[in-house]
C-alpha cells in the first residue's frame, strides 16, 4: 500500500513538461499519439465524421510547446469547464465535477499547462477521467500523469481508436456508477460508444454533460443529433430517438455540451422534443415545406 501512495505522490508532482514527454498530438484533432509509434496519418481525422487538413498534409505538433492559456471558469456550483482560446485541435472544453467523494474530468483539453494543473489540483482530488468519444481524447494520458494516475475511462466499443493506451485506463460499457451522485453512460449514436455522464446536481435538480452525443444548439432550447458535425452527417431518426430516450432515463433540468453550448433549463424535455423534430425531418414528413 505504501508503494502504491509513493507512486501516486510523484506522479501528482508531474508538470506538464514531463506529463507530455513521448507524446506528439495531431495538429487538426489534437488527440495524442505515441511519438515512437504514431500512424501516417491520423485514422481519427481520416474518418469521414472529422476531416483531415485543407493541404492534405498530416501535420503534428509537440504538446510541450504549447503557449496559450487554459482558463477554469465556474459555470455552476460544483461544475467548471476549463477552456483554451488557442493551440491545435477543434477547441472543445472539458468539465470538472467537484464532489464530496471525488472529482471526475468530463472529456479532455487538447492542451495542458502547469498553470491548468495547478486549478485542477487545487479543486480536491481526481477519480475519473472521462472521454465521451475518441473526438475527445486529447491529451488524456498527460492529464491522467499530471492528476496522480486518475484512471481514464475509455469506451470499449471505441477503444481502437487509441493512438496511446493511458497506463491507468479502464475500458466499460454500459451504465456505471463513477463516484456517488455521477453516472457515466454509453448512448452510442456519434460513435458506437459515445457517452454522456449524468450528475446529481449541487441543487438536485440534475444535470447531464453530453458531450456532442447530444449537442446544444446556438438557440440554448433544442440539441442535435449527427454522425459528423463538421460535414454535416446526421444519424437517422430512429437513432437520434433512441438515444434521446436511453439519455431521459436520468432526471436533469440542464445540459451542458462539449463546445461551450448548454440548455440551461427544461433540458430533458429538450432533448426528446428535439429528437422528435430529428425524426420527422429525416422521415420527409415535412418535405411538403421544402
Amino acid at each position: 500500500m505504501a508503494q502504491n501512495v509513493s507512486t501516486a505522490a510523484r506522479a501528482e508532482m508531474l508538470d506538464a513538461q514531463t506529463a507530455t514527454r513521448g507524446i506528439l498530438q495531431c495538429a487538426t484533432c489534437g488527440v495524442e499519439y505515441d511519438a515512437r509509434d504514431h500512424p501516417g496519418i491520423c485514422p481519427i481525422c481520416a474518418d469521414e465524421r472529422q476531416y483531415l487538413p485543407a493541404d492534405g498534409i498530416q501535420h503534428w505538433a509537440d504538446p510541450s510547446r504549447y503557449a496559450g492559456p487554459l482558463e477554469l471558469v465556474e459555470l455552476e456550483r460544483g461544475l467548471f469547464a476549463m477552456r483554451g482560446v488557442e493551440g491545435v485541435g477543434i477547441g472543445q472544453e472539458a468539465n470538472v465535477l467537484v464532489t464530496e467523494h471525488g472529482n471526475v474530468m468530463v472529456e479532455v483539453p487538447a492542451a495542458i499547462t502547469d498553470s491548468a494543473i495547478e486549478a485542477v489540483r487545487a479543486l480536491g482530488p481526481m477519480r475519473a477521467i472521462i472521454p465521451s468519444h475518441p473526438h475527445m481524447f486529447g491529451l488524456q494520458s498527460a492529464w491522467s500523469e499530471a492528476l496522480g494516475g486518475a484512471p481514464v475511462w475509455v469506451p470499449r466499443a471505441d477503444a481502437a481508436w487509441l493512438g496511446r493506451a493511458p497506463a491507468r485506463i479502464r475500458l466499460w460499457e454500459g451504465e456505471e456508477q463513477v463516484v456517488p451522485g455521477i453516472t457515466a453512460a454509453q448512448l452510442g449514436g456519434h460513435f458506437p460508444g459515445s457517452a454522456v455522464v449524468h450528475w446529481a446536481g449541487a441543487d438536485g435538480r440534475g444535470v447531464l454533460l453530453s458531450g456532442d452525443t447530444i449537442a446544444p444548439n446556438p438557440d440554448g432550447r433544442t440539441l442535435a443529433f449527427m454522425r459528423s458535425y463538421p460535414n454535416r452527417i446526421p444519424l437517422s431518426g430512429t437513432v437520434a430517438l433512441r438515444v434521446a430516450e436511453a439519455a431521459a432515463r436520468f432526471d436533469f433540468d440542464r445540459l451542458y455540451g462539449n463546445f461551450a453550448g448548454a440548455v440551461l433549463q427544461d433540458a430533458r424535455e429538450a432533448v426528446l422534443a428535439s429528437a422528435r423534430r430529428h425524426a420527422a425531418w429525416t422521415s420527409g414528413e415535412h418535405d411538403d415545406l421544402t
